[in-house]
């Protein structure tokens, strides 16, 4: 489920027609708070729906267009919110979402992010964190390559040991099952974007993960 730079680019330039990709911003403009993340949200999910309805099947969501102006997307709030989206549209089996994210680093972070239906995550922050230990000097017996397949083989161990604690023993069966329960979400906002998410206890809201 973990893929390098390398694999990424292949599957972006896949020359079969069956396998065509797009990359869609996962950015919302900062200083438009919680209003501009909602907007960027219906934005990205309109862009969604167009790119399948063109016949893209791999839908490449990226948060690398981050700058002075633009933040992130949560990684986990844009996949939820875009599978979801696809799901009351009917158009879900249609295509698969791979998520190029650099908030995504740690077992845990790649399991939400497959329980809300991502295909294949791409941690480049993560890499680029290890590359520069690496040259750093703080990691002196592996070399980059080595490393990066120390990580993904780690990562991919978090998410199996993960599944099996829940008693699923198949990605497939695992991918868009979203079987969490929220805490300190408002249920607005998880009935919006992690819809049919359990969340009991109510909490923030978009305005304060805009902010935050």
């Amino acid at each position: 489920p973990v893929l390098n730079n390398a694999q990424l680019a292949t599957l972006r330039h896949l020359e079969d027609p069956a396998f065509r990709s797009i990359n869609l911003p996962m950015v919302f403009t900062a200083r438009d708070g919680g209003a501009g993340l909602e907007q960027a949200m219906r934005d990205l999910c309109e862009q969604v729906s167009a790119a399948v309805a063109s016949g893209h099947t791999l839908l490449v969501l990226s948060d690398r267009d981050v700058d002075a102006d633009h933040a992130p997307i949560p990684s986990l709030l844009a996949t939820a919110g875009v599978h979801h989206h696809l799901v009351r549209e009917g158009t879900r089996t249609q295509c698969a979402l791979i998520v190029e994210s650099g908030d995504a680093r740690e077992a845990h972070h790649m399991a939400l992010l497959l329980g809300y239906g991502a295909a294949a995550i791409n941690p480049y922050l993560a890499f680029e964190t290890i590359e520069d230990l690496i040259l750093s000097g703080e990691l002196p017996d592996v070399n980059l390559t080595q490393a990066i397949r120390y990580y993904i083989k780690a990562c991919t161990k978090g998410v199996l040991k993960i599944m099996s604690k829940m008693g699923i023993s198949t990605l497939q069966s695992y991918r868009g099952a979203q079987i969490f329960e929220a805490v300190g979400l408002d249920p607005a906002f998880v009935d919006q974007y992690f819809t049919w998410t359990a969340s009991r206890l109510g909490g923030v809201g978009i305005e304060t993960v805009a902010e935050e």
